[in-house]
């Protein structure tokens, strides 16, 4: 019985034109070969799989087809065929991995001065070149400064950074880019429907993801995907094999999210771990999809539309606020991180997932009532929304304690300050307020912020600002809704309430309401930012 051919193997470019990606690289060799300009050394950079070894074969190719120096090699040639299997015997490819020393690099420079057996040149290609010592370098360096004119080096490494700088500058360097996933899903669609192999789009989408840019990656995954399906390729065989988390617990932890529902959280985390999913893969997953949420909410175009999911993503987006996204995004990477520390894969994984109910921006007391189709009965007494008086707004004073002159909102963006101190000044009230006495409440959904080194950060730029020590406490307790993020989200409200209240009066549209049945997708609506 034969054995079959893996893809990353039978389905190598033998011509720049079957190349996927590297579109740089290959303009630039082409016009080079064209035009008869060429380089006694070339150095290939990029991460594994992206087709340095490739590149250097079909420019072996180019350089020694029998048709003539050429961007278009025959491949049908004796020349050509044997770079194909191997076999051509003035291709020299060492891997300086496993031939380090400088004795194997001076037997490989001394047989380089005899001239090509069979070939126009002789052409060496050195894969992970990075690996080799010191020694052998410096004798590298020689023949690089002065190279015989039928030979040419092909130099590749995915460490670039470790390669001395002398032998750097004789090298004609070209930086290969990772694949871009869109293009990794093309070229597997191609190579599967010559296989005559069923596969859904989704499929090749996860395995595009999981390859990370390096083709020979994807192509090995679509090996194991196929052994995996029998022969087939289905969604669900491919996230098990992935060990990808199902994109469904991860939305409607997010919606839970939106609706502040602790209870329905750690249903979903004990339904995870009863199926023994991954938790850090979950956190994982979670920071790409908001990554695809937070791409939505700045440029809509960014995501195509048969991108898995897309209509929950777009749902998302119109319901969670930017600050949100980002804020979900750095605590599910830090909750990635510590799962290591945590007592547990579970309890790291709940404990993530209550930092970020805990600390969303749009849910502080006074920002925001839920939506009509949002329960309330979950939030927590602590972080219902109420309306604050308006006689409660605090007030700082000048330096002479007799005229106000700002407000906390105000001033706590003038302290200039970043991180989780700017959070922290951002999420607390002030009770009492002037030039030298300044008391901050904190709501206990948000106690967390309470680090020293934050007080301390936002102590220093208090004492900077009024140029001598002010006193400053912060409390914990119940707060009337007028922090300055609870103000800038009541802003950000008026101004889509605003927006939604032009667009509803518009004759044009009121118009076109009566006369064609036509509905006004509210969530789309957003401010115009003068």
């Amino acid at each position: 019985m034969s054995q079959t051919q893996v893809l990353a193997r039978k389905w190598r470019p033998k011509n720049f034109l079957e190349l996927t990606g590297q579109e740089h690289v290959v303009r630039a060799l082409t016009n080079a070969l064209e035009q008869n300009r060429l380089h006694h050394a070339y150095l290939f950079t990029g991460t594994r799989g992206v087709g340095k070894t490739t590149i250097a074969r079909i420019l072996a190719k180019s350089l020694n087809c029998e048709t003539g120096v050429t961007a278009s090699p025959c491949g049908t040639c004796s020349a050509c065929q044997q770079i194909d299997n191997g076999s051509f015997i003035d291709l020299i490819e060492l891997d300086a991995a496993s031939n380090t020393q400088v004795d194997n690099m001076r037997e490989l420079l001394e047989n380089a001065l005899y001239a090509p057996t069979s070939g126009r040149y002789k052409i060496y290609i050195i894969d992970e070149v990075h690996m080799l010592s010191k020694s052998a370098f410096n004798a590298m360096l020689k023949t690089l400064e002065e190279p015989p004119a039928h030979v040419k080096f092909v130099l590749a490494t995915t460490d670039p950074q470790k390669i001395p700088v002398t032998v750097l500058s004789r090298c004609l360097q070209f930086n290969l880019k990772l694949i871009p996933p869109a293009q990794v899903v093309e070229h597997l669609n191609k190579i599967l429907t010559q296989e005559r192999i069923s596969y859904d789009n989704v499929s090749l989408q996860l395995v595009a993801r999981a390859a990370q840019g390096s083709m020979r990656d994807a192509l090995s995954l679509l090996d194991q995907a196929i052994a995996f399906g029998e022969g087939n390729i289905k969604e669900t065989s491919v996230r098990d094999m992935l060990g990808i988390i199902d994109q469904g617990y991860l939305f409607d932890l997010l919606d839970a999210l939106t609706q502040m529902n602790g209870v329905q959280l750690l249903k979903l985390a004990e339904e995870m771990e009863a199926q023994c999913l991954s938790f850090d893969v979950a956190l994982q997953d979670m920071a790409s999809l908001l990554h695809q949420i937070a791409l939505v909410q700045a440029v809509p175009q960014a995501i195509d539309e048969d991108t898995p999911e897309y209509a929950r993503i777009m749902k998302l987006s119109h319901r969670l606020m930017p600050d949100d996204v980002q804020l979900f995004y750095q605590i599910a990477l830090h909750g990635r991180n510590d799962l290591s520390l945590a007592p547990d894969e579970y309890a790291g994984f709940t404990m993530t997932l209550l930092r970020m109910l805990s600390f969303r921006l749009s849910d502080i007391p006074g920002n925001r009532q839920p939506q009509s189709n949002e329960p309330v009965a979950n939030v927590p007494a602590t972080v219902r929304a109420h309306k604050p008086q308006v006689s409660d707004k605090p007030v700082v004073h000048s330096k002479n304690n007799d005229v106000p002159v700002l407000d906390w909102a105000q001033l706590s963006q003038q302290l200039k300050l970043t991180g989780m101190a700017k959070m922290l000044a951002q999420h607390s009230e002030a009770k009492v307020l002037s030039a030298d006495n300044i008391e901050l409440h904190v709501p206990e959904v948000h106690k967390h912020l309470l680090d020293k080194k934050y007080q301390e950060k936002i102590q220093t730029a208090l004492d900077t600002y009024f140029g001598k020590p002010v006193r400053l406490t912060f409390l914990v307790g119940t707060i009337a809704g007028l922090t300055p993020a609870a103000l800038q989200q009541r802003q950000e409200e008026q101004k889509q309430a605003n927006a939604i209240a032009a667009i509803e009066q518009d004759p044009l549209v009121q118009e076109l309401i009566e006369q064609f049945d036509a509905k006004l997708v509210v969530p789309t609506i957003k401010p115009v930012e003068k």
